[in-house]
Parts: structure tokens; sequence; C-alpha cells
């Protein structure tokens, strides 16, 4: 059985903290180096019900794709919600280790997950890291598909391939244009429409889309060369938790290598916030 600096290790060769952006908190949050590590926990988000979750498990350390605490925080009080998560960790002695955009632009990262739940071919970074010179890490995805489909298929299909979310995916765009290249970023997106853009793709599957720049996309597209960009915008937890199923993976292999025999779990429970949504009366569809 590992000690927990060893898994530790293996994590941060596979998601280097220094290739994080400098405003993110990743690493190690909670944990004594020396304990032994048997079983292991992914999730996306660290809150209390994906914790409970870890104790009903007995496992060892739990990996999320979230920081606990991205801005600091002068308490750990069990009166704060943070504070319990930290308090509950400690007290069964699990251990707690964030890979945030250390794992978004890593190879492969989170939108190489995406991108293969929604069965795309990974043609290269979106936005490449220059710090790569093999091209191959970065920001988000430009994918192609084996076949084209229109708009709505693509929607449907990862309505279908992506974890279900009261929020489903919204679309805006010609629902029967064609597709034939698609650009996708797990998490928040609409950041990355210059580079979208400059992708020349048909498609940009994101998360966390905001009515402003999805606007001036949406009328750009239409007076632009190509045709009008469809955007595709899915539940922000749903776009990243395809990840916990890839690092898990990675663990395991890991683990066999070493001869470990580590116990790797992906959490199933639904962390995205939203609970309910009702259509407006008449609203289009």
């Amino acid at each position: 059985m590992p000690r927990l600096s060893e898994v530790i290790a293996a994590l941060e060769n596979l998601w280097p903290a220094e290739r994080a952006e400098s405003w993110d908190a990743v690493g190690t949050v909670v944990g004594e180096p020396g304990q032994d590590v048997g079983r292991v926990l992914f999730a996306v988000d660290p809150v209390q019900e994906i914790v409970d979750e870890a104790v009903g498990l007995g496992v060892d350390l739990l990996v999320t794709h979230h920081p606990l605490y991205l801005r600091g925080t002068t308490t750990v009080a069990a009166s704060t919600f943070k504070g319990r998560v930290v308090h509950t960790l400690i007290k069964h002695d699990i251990a707690l280790h964030v890979a945030h955009t250390n794992a978004d632009t890593a190879d492969p990262g989170v939108s190489d997950a995406l991108a293969g739940a929604l069965d795309l071919r990974v043609v290269r970074p979106l936005v490449p890291d220059p710090g790569d010179p093999d091209g191959r890490r970065g920001l988000g995805r430009v994918c192609e598909l084996d076949h084209p489909l229109t708009v709505r298929e693509l929607a449907a299909r990862a309505a279908e391939r992506l974890p279900a979310t009261a929020q489903g995916i919204r679309m805006a765009g010609d629902p029967d244009a064609t597709v034939r290249t698609v650009a996708v970023s797990g998490g928040s997106g609409d950041s990355l429409f210059d580079h979208v853009r400059a992708a020349g793709v048909d498609a940009f599957l994101t998360a966390d889309l905001r009515h402003h720049p999805v606007s001036e996309a949406r009328a750009h597209g239409a007076h632009g060369a190509h045709p009008p960009l469809a955007l595709l915008d899915a539940a922000h937890w749903a776009t990243e938790w395809p990840w916990c199923e890839l690092a898990a993976a990675q663990l395991d292999e890991i683990s066999d290598r070493h001869g470990w025999g580590l116990r790797v779990h992906v959490s199933k429970t639904v962390t995205d916030p939203w609970t309910s949504q009702f259509p407006s009366p008449g609203a289009p569809n």
C-alpha cells in the first residue's frame, strides 16, 4: 500500500502544479504525507455531499477538480460549510488533492475527456500551451466528427452522453446547419470566442455562456465570411465530470504499474447546483 506522498507525486506528474494559472489554488489541501492510501475517490466538487460519500466508501484520498479555497480564508471553523469539509476530512483521515487549471491544459486533460464522451476526434488544442514543444497541451480542443451532424443532432448527442442535469443543453444557431468541426472546452468557455473564431469551426460546446458574449458571437458570425457559429451550452459540472473517469483510469494504470493495488472510484453524485428547470410556455424548443 503506497503512502500519500507517493500517490501525490504520481498525480503531480500528471498535472504539475506549476502549470496551473497564477490565480488558481491546486495541490494537496489536507493530508499527512506518511499516511497509507488504499482507496481513492475522484469528483468535480469538494462539497460536503462528496466528502460524506468519501467517508462512506472508506477512502483515504479525495481528488477533486475544483479547489476548496480558491481565494484563501482566515478560518476553518466547522460552523462554515468549507470548514466543516476540512473537519470531516481530518476526522476521517481523508486527504484532499486538487487538480484544476493544471488538469484543464494537460495532455490528456479535461477537454480531451469531454471530446471523448462525445465521440469527437481531437485535432489540436484550441489555445496551445507555448511551453509545450509537441503542441498537445493547452486549453480546449479543436475536434472533428467522424461524419457530419446537424447542430440539433450534435446537441442531442451531448444531452445523451453527458451526465443529466436540470439545464440540459442550450443551443444558439440554426438547428439544421451542418457541423463537421467542433471546439470544446470543459468548464466556463465564453472568454475563448476569439480563439474559436480563429479556429474556423462550425460549433463550440462549453459551459457558463453569458448573454453578451453569445449575442456578440452570433452577431459577429452573421456578418463574417464563414457561416454563423453554432453554440452549445452545457452545465459546468457536466462538461468537467468526464475528466474524473479519465483521471481515475490514469491512476489505475499507475497503480497497476507500481503494484499498489489501489481501489479507485468515481463519484456519480450530481453536484451541479441547479436542481430544476421550467421551460417558459411557448418558448422555442
